[in-house]
């Protein structure tokens, strides 16, 4: 496994957080995701050999979202 920590930019509310958690959360090799509103932080732990980091990436921007 496989942790990570990406900065996004855009999210404000418990929908954004919601929206992240939710569809990154779905995606088969990612096991924990977790997102800090505060921070424009989201913490992740997945299976590199499962799902690529630009699999995620694309999850979240296709969510509205600005992965820096």
């Amino acid at each position: 496994m496989q942790k990570i920590i990406l900065t996004v930019n855009g999210m404000s509310c418990g929908h954004c957080v919601n929206a992240i958690e939710g569809n990154v959360g779905k995606l088969n090799g990612v096991s924990q995701v977790k997102v800090h509103l505060n921070e424009g932080k989201v913490e992740l732990e997945f299976n590199p050999e499962v799902v690529s980091l630009d699999t995620i990436k694309e999850t979240i921007d296709d969510q509205g979202y600005d992965v820096v």
